[in-house]
């Protein structure tokens, strides 16, 4: 009997795809400077924040734990590939619906890894948002350090030489310096703020969606169970002759259909608020739009560019901000070169959940 777990081809997009397209592959899964082992996890974390401004250390860091999650998920979804496929094979041997179930359980896991997978993919969305306030917090170092540098000047020409008349220029150039600060810093908190939003939007609607589609996968593996027989027989005696197959089939295809029409308005897990909870947000909603829209400075600031790593010109901060920015491409850069190997053909498309079935009647 031909085992359903086999390669995957092609799929029509899911509604909850179509809804919200999927982006584009994540940049771990790339190849690794470091293989496989645990190494790469202590080297990326405890480099992390070692070079760069100090303002986006933190930051920094951050970005490259969350690296390291997302290594470490791609790892589990391709193992439970391999688990699916080996549980499949151990089946094979067994009883007419012990052999059955177990293929279609097969079937089911290796569809979990392969959410997992997409999940990467989606977690890497959020990763790629905070790396920006990461970099940003880097272009406003340089407004820091210039303004602190000025004053050190001032400080130390007015306790050496009281009456310098560079002390003057100085002043003047500290005044210009703290008014660029001040819009710096408006921004960086501005966008901040923003950015924040944006990238646990991501995180919370990939999980979401993870979850509840692996929820909807863990019950139609139930109904898969109660095709089994647990009776228990006497020496000698025989079972039934199992007449699952059909049934079995139609639990997938159900469980197909029902995986391809989700979308995240038909969730059914839902977070309600407390009517304390619910009260305490009316109020500070209502105390925020009393308080006035306060000072807007947007108009003070610099353009925006098209892209989101700066909020001005890379040149004009010197080469510790470009060695910032550039951290990670590099990283990759060299992980690519190291690994290539490992991940061609560990990848794949989606072949349906039917369409794996349909194997099954070859013999």
């Amino acid at each position: 009997m031909h085992r359903t777990y086999s390669m995957r081809q092609s799929r029509a997009p899911t509604a909850s795809q179509i809804e919200n397209p999927p982006p584009p592959p994540s940049s771990t899964k790339g190849g690794r400077l470091f293989g496989r082992s645990n190494f790469g996890h202590a080297f990326r974390k405890g480099t992390a924040g070692a070079f760069g401004p100090d303002l986006a250390k933190k930051l920094s860091q951050l970005v490259k734990m969350e690296k390291n999650v997302m290594r470490s998920m791609e790892l589990v979804g391709r193992e439970r590939m391999e688990v699916a496929q080996q549980l499949s094979l151990w089946g094979e041997g067994c009883d007419e619906d012990v052999s059955d179930v177990t293929d279609k359980l097969g079937v089911l896991i290796y569809e979990i890894g392969e959410l997992e997978d997409q999940f990467v993919d989606r977690y890497d969305q959020y990763r790629v948002t905070i790396k920006s306030i990461r970099n940003i917090e880097a272009s406003v170092q340089p407004s820091r350090d210039r303004k602190q540098k000025i004053t050190d000047q001032i400080a130390q020409l007015k306790y050496k030489e009281p009456n310098s008349p560079r002390i003057v220029v100085l002043e003047q150039e500290l005044v210009r310096a703290e008014a660029e600060s001040l819009v710096a810093e408006a921004q960086l908190s501005n966008i901040t703020r923003e950015k924040l939003k944006a990238a646990f939007t991501y995180q919370f609607d990939a999980l979401r969606e993870h979850c509840e589609k692996t929820a909807i996968i863990a019950g139609y593996g139930k109904h898969l169970l109660e095709l089994v027989d647990d009776t228990p027989v006497t020496p000698g005696e025989s079972r039934p002759a199992y007449d699952g197959y059909e049934a079995s089939k139609a639990i997938i295809q159900d469980c197909e259909d029902a995986l391809t029409n989700w979308v995240s308005g038909h969730a059914q897990v839902s977070s309600k608020l407390s009517t304390r909870a619910r009260t305490l947000s009316q109020r500070r909603k209502n105390n925020a739009s009393k308080r006035g829209e306060g000072v807007d400075l947007a108009g003070q600031d610099q353009p925006m560019k098209g892209d989101r790593d700066s909020w001005v010109a890379a040149t004009e901060h010197g080469e510790i901000y470009q060695h910032g920015q550039d951290e990670d491409e590099e990283e990759e850069e060299e992980e690519a070169e190291g690994e290539h190997e490992e991940t061609n053909g560990e990848s794949g498309g989606g072949l349906s959940l039917m369409q794996r079935i349909g194997l099954q009647s070859k013999e």
